[in-house]
């Protein structure tokens, strides 16, 4: 017999974001869930990037992950949420988005069709694997984003560091 119900941790109401509780006010005079007041702490910048994350590519072309990370970090401290979301968090979508972008240039550059060990056209293989990383990245991005939607009080809207990514990808060289 199967499960009921939704999945653990899925079911429910999504939580509303702090931004529009504050500014709907406080009509059930609940206290509003706040992670903590970082109001009178001094900022300080998020840690470099790790060292595998500016590791040299065999092919020769740069790698993308240390500029996404940082986009990642300033967009958090621009919104004054950079405490809420761990470096290793970012560090793996900077990983996922950049290897999905490796993934399509290779694609870009061998195509869509490869040969298996009879000599048969099958699909790239490059194709999964930028299917997974977008899907890892995605996942990594909604996290992100939805500690950021709970718990900052400021505009989280606008242009994000995702678009970036898409932007990167359309706007990459093709050989």
């Amino acid at each position: 017999m199967g499960a009921r119900g939704p999945k653990p941790g899925t079911g429910g109401r999504p939580r509303k974001p702090l931004a529009d509780k504050l500014l709907d006010g406080n009509p059930g005079k609940r206290g509003i869930y706040v992670l903590k007041n970082y109001t009178d702490l001094e900022g300080v910048d998020m840690p470099d990037p790790r060292e595998y994350l500016l590791d040299a590519q065999k092919d020769g072309k740069p790698f993308e992950a240390e500029g996404i990370y940082k986009a990642v970090c300033k967009w958090l401290e621009e919104r004054e949420c950079s405490q809420h979301v761990s470096p290793e968090i970012i560090e793996h979508y900077a990983l996922s988005a950049a290897r999905m972008i490796q993934c399509e240039r290779c694609i870009s550059t061998f195509g869509f069709l490869a040969k298996n060990s009879q000599g048969n056209a099958i699909i790239s293989p490059y194709i999964t694997i930028a299917q997974a990383y977008m899907k890892q990245a995605n996942n990594l991005w909604s996290m992100i984003y939805s500690i950021v939607r709970e718990n900052c009080s400021t505009e989280y809207s606008g242009k994000t560091p995702q678009d970036d990514v898409m932007e990167r990808l359309l706007s990459m060289r093709r050989n």
